[in-house]
């Protein structure tokens, strides 16, 4: 049982199931979304140059 809860719970974090739908929760306007997104984008691209640095 524990073992099958395991394998469940990997399973839906390895397809993102809660990020997708914490998403479709609820309505974002197309410019929010984009403005999201691109704020996703610079988070990442500060971490990957944070990376490189090291």
């Amino acid at each position: 049982m524990e073992n099958a809860l395991r394998r469940f719970k990997r399973k839906v974090q390895q397809e993102d199931i809660i990020k997708e739908v914490k998403r479709h929760s609820f309505y974002l306007k197309p410019g929010e979304k984009r403005r999201a997104k691109e704020a996703l984008a610079r988070k990442r691209s500060r971490k990957k140059a944070r990376k490189e640095q090291d």
